[in-house]
C-alpha cells in the first residue's frame, strides 16, 4: 500500500466536514442571537445540546477524536515530576500497646 493511499485514508471527506461545519456554525449561531434557542422542550430536551453539541461531537468524530496538536504538549509539561508520596510506619513503643 502506497503512502499516498494511507494518507489520503486518514483525511475526513470534505464534503462532510464542510457540511458539518456549517451546520455547528448555524447552530452556534441561532444559540447566541436567539433566545429561544437556548431553551429546553419536552420532546427535545436542552435545545444547545442538539444545535451545537451534537453536530460538534459528530464533526469530532469526522476527524476521528483527534486533539489539537499542542494541547498535549502543554498538558505533560504542566505535569509535576515529583516521586509519588510514601506511607510511613510510626512504630509505637510496646507500653502504649499493652496500656
Amino acid at each position: 500500500m502506497s503512502v499516498t493511499r494511507t494518507a489520503s485514508r486518514d483525511l475526513p471527506d470534505a464534503a462532510l466536514d464542510r457540511v458539518l461545519r456549517r451546520i455547528v456554525l448555524t447552530g452556534l449561531a441561532l444559540v447566541l442571537l436567539v433566545p429561544l434557542a437556548r431553551a429546553s422542550t419536552e420532546a427535545l430536551g436542552w435545545l444547545p445540546l442538539w444545535l451545537v453539541g451534537m453536530p460538534a461531537m459528530a464533526w469530532w468524530a469526522l476527524h476521528r477524536f483527534r486533539l489539537p496538536a499542542g494541547w498535549m504538549g502543554s498538558r505533560m509539561a504542566r505535569r509535576r515530576r515529583s516521586p509519588q508520596a510514601r506511607r510511613v510506619r510510626v512504630r509505637v513503643p510496646a507500653l502504649a500497646r499493652a496500656a
